[in-house]
């Protein structure tokens, strides 16, 4: 298969392609809880289980959220419309782990005391902002079914799902204050998010510009054009003519 086929084949493939895709998505995804699920009793762990879990399920929280915001700058570079939908079942996995990034310390950590959990809110930062960006994600897997976005209508809802941008600032913002001293693999993250939000904000001026400038290209196509003896006084034709005589004047 030449290049163009493959490019060809690849931004449009067929229905059943685009299902086993989502289908591969759905179960690769499943993998990060297996291998939590198969490290207790095979002692995969570490010395300090209740840490590892709980980073593990922040880190994959994070990755998924920034795979759902990837999937729109794909769609536009590479042309390929399909991948669209993907981007519900990955931000329903970033939500999900996020869930259970959430259980493990209000359980695991706080033993589900509610004033330790509120001191340590209030206490320590980046426990405030990783609420936060759990928060922000709450309405947006409330919204996410067919029916909300009926609901809801188109505009409105792509509007409250913006919510997801702030969610991944807070998601990286959590994850730096975190770590403290050792920044390198949140400065990837932060890096990552930059550029898919940069580059949205690009396509955003552009589009800002066009809707700018298509008004004045619509008026100058609709601007009257002079045509030879149109009865316009600066015309070659009219100027040609000679004046008329006082009694042709009053005979008109």
């Amino acid at each position: 298969m030449d290049t163009a086929r493959l490019r060809a084949a690849l931004a449009t493939p067929g229905a059943r392609a685009i299902d086993g895709v989502r289908a591969v998505v759905f179960v690769a995804s499943l993998l990060p809880l297996a291998r939590l699920a198969a490290g207790v009793p095979l002692d995969w762990l570490g010395a300090n289980p209740i840490e590892f879990i709980t980073r593990s399920t922040g880190t994959w929280t994070l990755v998924f959220l920034l795979l759902a915001l990837a999937v729109t700058p794909l769609r536009k570079v590479l042309g390929w419309n399909w991948i669209i939908r993907l981007r519900r079942m990955l931000g329903l996995y970033a939500f999900f782990y996020g869930s259970l990034h959430l259980v493990t310390y209000l359980w695991l950590d706080q033993f589900f005391d509610p004033m330790a959990i509120l001191k340590d809110i209030v206490k320590r930062p980046f426990i405030t902002v990783g609420f936060t960006a759990f928060v922000l994600m709450l309405p947006l897997a409330i919204t996410s079914t067919n029916a909300m976005i009926r609901r809801l209508g188109g505009r409105n809802w792509r509007t409250l799902h913006r919510l997801a941008y702030a969610a991944a600032i807070a998601g990286v913002v959590h994850y730096w204050w975190l770590v403290k001293l050792d920044v390198t693999e949140p400065r990837w993250y932060a890096t990552v998010l930059a550029v898919l939000l940069g580059a949205r904000l690009a396509w955003w001026i552009a589009a800002r510009r066009r809707e700018q400038a298509a008004p004045a290209a619509r008026s100058a196509d609709r601007r009257p054009v002079a045509r030879p003896g149109s009865g316009d006084a600066t015309s070659p034709a009219r100027a040609a003519q000679p004046a008329a005589r006082p009694d042709e004047a009053r005979r008109h």
